[in-house]
Parts: C-alpha cells; sequence; structure tokens
C-alpha cells in the first residue's frame, strides 16, 4: 500500500507531538549543559545564573517545537511567517542578554547549538518512525524556526543595548552638568562622577574649556592622563587629573590641542582639587577662553587675570571704556591712531622712547599724542606710568573684538 501525502505528515505530527511531550526537558537539560561547558562566562556568578539560563533553554526549546508541530498541523504559518507572539522567549533572552552584558555572538551561538541539538535528538529518537520525507520537512522547519527566534533574539538585543547606551549616555551628562554645577563637593556625588568618568575622585586636576572638537581626539591628546570631555554647546570641556605636582605635563598635552589652521583657543583654569573644586576650574576656564587672542592657542587663567576681572565685573569694565576709549572713539581715524599709539604706549611701560618704534613714529610725536589724549579725555598722563585704569580701559576695549 503506497503511503500518501496526508499518511506520512499524519505519522511526523503525531511524533513530533509525542516527541516534544517527553524529550523537552531532555532537551533543557542537556542544551544548559552544553552552553555552561562552551561559555564561560555563563558559569560566573552574578552574570547568568543557573537558573536564568535553565528557564531561558526551556522557553525557547519549547517555543522552536512549538512552531515546528503547529507549522506542520497547519495551525500555524511556517516559522519565518509567524505571528510575533510567538517569540517572546527569543526576545526576552534577548533582551536579557543585552542587559547583563553578554557578547551577541555568544548568545546566538547558544541558539544555533540548541538547533542542533534538538536535530540530533530528532534523529535519534525518529530513526525508526520518520521517512525521508517527513525527515527532510522537520529539518526545514527547525531551521526556519532556529533562524527566526535568532533574528528576533538579535533585534531586541540591539534594541536593549541601544536604550542601555543611551541611558547610560544620559546618566553620564546628568553626572558631568552636576559636577560643572557644584554638586561634586558631596563626596557621595563626586564618588559616582568619579567612577562613571572614569576619574580618581580627589586629587588635583585642571578643567579645560576649548573651541569644538571630539571629545575621543583630546582624550587621546593629553594621555596618559587621566582625563574626560564632553561637548557642552558651542565648545568642549575637558578635566585632566594631575600626574604631577604642577600643571606643565597638562598644559604640553592640551596645547596640542590649540592652534592649527583653525586657530583654536584652549583655555585652562588654575589647579583644583578634586571634582569639588571642578565648578571653579569651570569657571575661570570660561573667562580664560573670553579673554584668549582671536589667533587661538593655550590660554592659562593665570595669565588672563585682569581679563578676568573685567569679565567678572562688566559694570566696571563698561565705565573704564567709557572714559578712555569712548571719547577716542568718537574721533575716527585720529581716535584710531590714538589708541593705537596708548596701546604701545602702556606695552612699553609708560616710556616714549620705547614706544616709538612700536607705532612706528618719533619719541616726540608719541609725547605728542599723549598731550592730545589728555587733551580730549582730560585725564592726565605722565611719561612714566601709565594710570592702571588706562591699562584695564585698553584691556576691556581688546575684550570686546
Amino acid at each position: 500500500m503506497i503511503e500518501t501525502a496526508a499518511d506520512w505528515r499524519a505519522d511526523t505530527l503525531a511524533f513530533l507531538v509525542e516527541h516534544r511531550e517527553q524529550r523537552t526537558l531532555v532537551l533543557t537539560e542537556r542544551l544548559v549543559a552544553t552552553i555552561e561547558d562552551d561559555h564561560l562566562a555563563y558559569r560566573r556568578a552574578g552574570v547568568v545564573s543557573h537558573a536564568d539560563l535553565a528557564h531561558s533553554c526551556r522557553t525557547n526549546v519549547t517555543a522552536i517545537l512549538d512552531l515546528i508541530v503547529g507549522a506542520l498541523a497547519g495551525d500555524v504559518p511556517r516559522p519565518d511567517k509567524a505571528d510575533e507572539s510567538v517569540f517572546w522567549p527569543a526576545r526576552t533572552t534577548g533582551s536579557l542578554r543585552a542587559e547583563q552584558g553578554q557578547p551577541l555572538d555568544d548568545v546566538l551561538r547558544s541558539f544555533r547549538l540548541g538547533g542542533r541539538l534538538i536535530w540530533d535528538d530528532l534523529l535519534e529518537t525518529g530513526a525508526e518512525r520518520l521517512d525521508g520525507r517527513g525527515l527532510r520537512e522537520v529539518g526545514s522547519l527547525l531551521w526556519e524556526a532556529v533562524d527566526a527566534t535568532s533574528a528576533r533574539v538579535a533585534a531586541a538585543y540591539h534594541h536593549r543595548d541601544r536604550s542601555r547606551v543611551r541611558s547610560d549616555e544620559e546618566r553620564r551628562a546628568t553626572l558631568w552638568e552636576g559636577v560643572l554645577r557644584g554638586r561634586a563637593r558631596d563626596p557621595g556625588f563626586a564618588a559616582e562622577a568619579a567612577e562613571a568618568l572614569d576619574l580618581p575622585p580627589a586629587g588635583e586636576l585642571v578643567v579645560a574649556v576649548l573651541e569644538p572638537v571630539e571629545p575621543r581626539r583630546a582624550e587621546r591628546a593629553v594621555a596618559p592622563h587621566a582625563s574626560a570631555f564632553l561637548s557642552r554647546g558651542d565648545v568642549t570641556v575637558g578635566l585632566v587629573a594631575l600626574r604631577e605636582d604642577v600643571p606643565d605635563a597638562a598644559h604640553r598635552a592640551l596645547a596640542t590641542l590649540a592652534g592649527g589652521k583653525d586657530g583654536r583657543t584652549v583655555a585652562v583654569s588654575s589647579v583644583v582639587l578634586g571634582l569639588g573644586g571642578a565648578d571653579e576650574g569651570y569657571r575661570q576656564a570660561r573667562l580664560a577662553l573670553r579673554s584668549g587672542p582671536a589667533s587661538g592657542g593655550l590660554v592659562r587663567y593665570e595669565d588672563v587675570l585682569p581679563e578676568a576681572l573685567l569679565l567678572s565685573v562688566p559694570d566696571v569694565s563698561d565705565r573704564l571704556r567709557r572714559r578712555w576709549v569712548a571719547p577716542l572713539v568718537e574721533l575716527g581715524e585720529e581716535g584710531r591712531m590714538l589708541l593705537a599709539t596708548l596701546e604701545a604706549w602702556v606695552a612699553a611701560g609708560g616710556s616714549a622712547s620705547r614706544a616709538a618704534p612700536l607705532v612706528p613714529c618719533h619719541r616726540n610725536t608719541v609725547l605728542n599724542r599723549l598731550r592730545r589724549v589728555t587733551q580730549v579725555t582730560g585725564l592726565a598722563l605722565d611719561d612714566d606710568a601709565p594710570p592702571l585704569d588706562l591699562d584695564l580701559a585698553l584691556r576691556a576695549r581688546r575684550l570686546l573684538r
């Protein structure tokens, strides 16, 4: 008697139903043992527990066998077109392993191992009950199920991994913001921030504020100093831990990021103690950045203290400009000439002889122009002592450029 397609399909289905009922637990135990022998990571305490792995293996083996039985019986579509609801064990496993930090390759390899174990067991237990047609159909359905399941594992893993990365980035950004706002004065917050930013919680550091640069590039430039850099608005902010008692080595490293074809300015705070001083260092570095020359370069806060003072007290800065600079600006071209002469005279320490080559002009021309400044502003100038407020007024003028 010739067996019809309906006959061999019914025989195959009866075998698969029986196999599922009798072999699921055996396959689960075998798969758990194989994975634990194959992957050291699964045996590490606190990573993937035996109970966790056993639950994952049981639910996924069951789901794969259900897909095969359902497709052969015609109750559900073939595995590659099955409803998403049947893949919940795979999605759960992928998401959980991503959260646990397991490599995706290891997770997918475990599913391939599971598929191989199921296939070997089907061959062993069905040798006398499955003919060639049945074996081909079951094998086709099995690997369709393994492929479809693995795809859901990978998708869930990537989704969870992206969520975890976003969460880590958001946490890191929140900690950065707290550090720059002074929250690291609290020891608990400082310890948490130091761990997240991979910085020592105590010890000396400098804060750098520079015109935009890729944070990873900046971190490489200052290595082997421990550092953390962050893009923040229109600047990049860096925390650089000192490796010596003085910041010279850190300054040299940061200077490699300065200048160049873009004329980048790198502003550096004075030395501060630990993350608790980072907010003050950030304030200093921001002031130094605003005080730097247009040509760029390394600007240390300690070198621009007068400019920092003027920026910190804008009312005083404005008054000084109105007192010394504004009357000369109103003269147009003559005023610009007088201001250039004042710049040279102050730079020469109040010496008309030394100022003359800087202008350039004759010494007597410098003296005549100083008298003209006095006439316009009503403020006296001596030939050997530039007034402090004039020096500050000229600095305030440069800060507006």
